[in-house]
């Protein structure tokens, strides 16, 4: 079968030129091929002394409309789809005058570099895709059985090696390895296109991936390319393999935020792990619901400890004050800049285990301060706003996918259905539970007290043990920090369904409640709050985190 995949004439066009003039000089002078090229390539070609066939002479048309049309041409797609067994196909082919094409190194116009700029215009980006690329790699795969395509530079060396092996020709099974390497190409290539594009309000596309309101519109395909950023140790266990991904450019505006942990800079420590990521993933969305200088502790995805201050190095100490025994082996997010006096605090606890510090800057100071850990690993994300649009997880068989939950709920909507009223003190209180509560797993409570987190419930079969829970935790904050337990503040990620949830908040001394509403007995809950003087709020909205 090699001889069938004798090279006499190739078609080079490239945007990366890594080694292409060394591999068009080797096809030339080893093997006598015909070098046919386009543009900026055959520029490349001939001042790296190759002689070449400019395709506007191949073909007996120029260039034209800006060099969108210029391998469009029979005399090349005859050339590359005509097959070679066919008797047919070869008188049809002789009648036109039109020359077999044994080769095409292609690759295309960098479409995901261009988009990932921010300031790419969409007019710039339209002239980014390529389409005489995709349309010459796709003929000539098609008819692999004759042509050699070659897509990557790195097969350059890998196919003369072959050639050289075998009087100039390559063998069937390179020809099938490459051609499946072109249509992976090829696949992600649209699809980058296609995510791009309906990620664009202007595109007008009917199955846009975010209606003109930014809601998720559901369209009936969606691609989404991966790029590898790292192995990992391991997984969520030691027996299983893993590793993590980033978003491609073009995929990223969907489903990654502004300041994203996949992309974020290790400025020290070990590798993070499987676990490590999860973590740090929750706790840096907590901490970026927070517009107050603000901390999140985080363990096995629930916030132990969260607080506000003025400052982040008084959110920290607070935050740390919630659960000190959790904090052990936690994740701790920031959302400002860590100055070296939150550090200083962190690295007196010395016997404080921490697995990751998180946030967009360190100054200096801090950065020398924290080096004396050099196992710590410190994560710098350059920023801390916004959040990713999309988010999915995968289920056997496929993949869920939806709009991103963030507290973006305005108290103007809020209703006050009970009697009493909540105060400013315990609308403050309200407000914090309620952006930190959204990090808690269901059935989720969180207890708050002057903006620190005090007492979690997560993840319990019914609300009633959570709000149990998460009433005995304030009650025992309290008292090793020798305050007066009760004035508290819950919230509650989903509505209550019965009355027993208020008699069990009550007898721990919460005196105001933020929650969705929306129960059938609802009615029996606000009479509750009325019974106990219980200050209750409605949002409208649910925050359910499985």
């Amino acid at each position: 079968m090699a001889s069938q995949g004798k090279v006499s004439r190739a078609l080079i066009s490239v945007t990366d030129k890594t080694g292409v003039v060394e591999f068009a000089r080797a096809l030339k002078e080893e093997f006598g091929v015909e070098i046919i090229s386009t543009g900026g390539t055959a520029k490349a070609l001939v001042d790296g002394g190759v002689p070449v066939t400019p395709i506007e002479e191949y073909t007996g048309f120029p260039e034209m409309m800006d060099g969108r049309v210029k391998t469009l041409h029979p005399k090349v797609h005859g050339g590359l789809l005509a097959r070679r067994d066919s008797e047919q196909h070869m008188a049809e082919a002789a009648e036109h005058g039109i020359g077999m094409i044994d080769m095409v190194v292609v690759n295309l116009y960098e479409f995901e570099k261009t988009v990932a700029n921010p300031d790419v215009t969409f007019a710039d980006a339209i002239e980014h895709i390529d389409i005489g690329g995709p349309s010459m790699l796709r003929s000539a795969a098609k008819n692999a059985d004759a042509v050699t395509v070659v897509s990557d530079p790195a097969d350059y060396e890998t196919v003369l090696a072959e050639m050289r092996a075998n009087d100039g020709a390559t063998t069937l099974e390179t020809r099938r390895r490459l051609q499946v390497k072109v249509y992976t190409t090829t696949a992600a290539y649209d699809g980058a296109i296609s995510t791009w594009l309906a990620a664009q309000a202007e595109s007008g596309c009917a199955d846009a991936v975010l209606t003109a309101d930014g809601e998720f519109a559901a369209p009936a395909a969606m691609s989404v390319k991966l790029e590898k950023a790292q192995d990992l140790r391991y997984g969520e266990n030691p027996h299983q393999a893993a590793a993590v991904y980033r978003f491609d450019a073009a995929t990223a505006p969907l489903f990654s935020s502004e300041a994203p942990l996949v992309g974020a800079e290790q400025l020290q420590g070990k590798p993070l792990s499987y676990n490590n990521f999860l973590d740090a993933e929750a706790a840096w969305n907590a901490v970026r619901e927070l517009d107050e200088p603000g901390v999140v502790i985080l363990k096995h995805q629930n916030p132990c400890g969260s607080a506000v201050a003025a400052d982040v190095t008084e959110a920290y100490d607070r935050a740390f004050a919630c659960d000190p025994k959790s904090a052990f082996g936690g994740i701790v997010a920031v959302n400002r800049e860590v100055p070296l006096s939150l550090v200083e605090h962190f690295a007196d606890r010395d016997k404080l285990f921490v697995e990751v510090l998180i946030a967009p800057s360190f100054t200096p100071e801090a950065l020398e301060r924290l080096s004396k850990r050099a196992n710590l690993r410190v994560l710098a994300t350059g920023g801390a706003a916004g959040h990713a649009k999309l988010e999915m997880r995968t289920v056997d068989g496929g993949m869920l996918v939806q709009r991103v939950d963030t507290v973006e709920e305005d108290p103007a909507t809020f209703t006050f259905p009970t009697e009493r009223k909540p105060t400013d003190a315990e609308m403050r209180d309200l407000m914090f539970a309620w952006k930190v509560c959204k990090t808690v797993k269901s059935n989720a409570i969180l207890i708050a007290k002057n903006e620190m987190g005090i007492g979690m419930g997560p993840g319990q079969p019914n609300r009633v043990d959570s709000a149990l829970l998460a009433c005995q935790r304030a009650d025992e904050v309290c008292e090793r920090l020798g305050q007066e337990a009760g004035g508290y503040a819950c919230a509650s990620d989903a509505f209550f369904p019965f009355r027993d949830n208020v008699d069990t908040l009550a007898a721990h001394g919460v005196t105001a409640i933020i929650q969705p509403g929306g129960s059938v007995r609802d009615e029996e809950s606000i009479d509750a709050c009325n019974e106990h003087g219980i200050a209750m709020v409605f949002t409208g909205t649910r925050h359910f985190r499985h």
